[in-house]
């Protein structure tokens, strides 16, 4: 069970997170090219952290595959049981236009720390498509 908190997809990808379990779960010093992964997972929270470093985080938790870093920012699919509030770790002080399902939802700035926070509609039968560019 803890190889499927994360993993490496065949397009490269990962996936991590399962919003359905009661208890946390955490799995650590999971490489993926060359990087050093860590999430933390349960139903009310899933965090994951590269390289020691703040990568995302839902509340409540979710679940995401096909995560995917680029150099203008990210894209994943996430699900969950019920509507989440998510924050990704990005480049400081950027701004950033956020597609949910490819429409977009308008344009955010990051914070000092590179933060960028907004929320998904999920009701625990569909996945979003989330992307977050430059």
């Amino acid at each position: 069970m803890a190889a499927e908190l994360l993993r490496t997809e065949s397009d490269g990808t990962l996936s991590f997170g399962d919003y359905t379990l009661n208890q946390k779960a955490k799995l650590e010093d999971y490489e993926h090219n060359g990087d050093l992964y860590k999430v933390k997972t349960y139903a009310t929270m899933t965090k994951l952290e590269k390289n020691g470093m703040f990568a995302y985080e839902s509340e409540p938790g979710t679940s995401v595959s096909f995560f995917k870093e680029t150099e203008s920012g990210v894209e994943f699919n996430v699900s969950g049981a019920s509507d989440a509030e998510i924050t990704i770790g990005l480049k400081e002080d950027t701004e950033y236009e956020i597609y949910l399902d490819g429409k977009s939802i308008g344009k955010m700035t990051t914070n000092l720390g590179g933060k960028l926070s907004l929320s998904v509609e999920l009701s625990g039968t569909e996945t979003v498509n989330v992307k977050v560019t430059e």
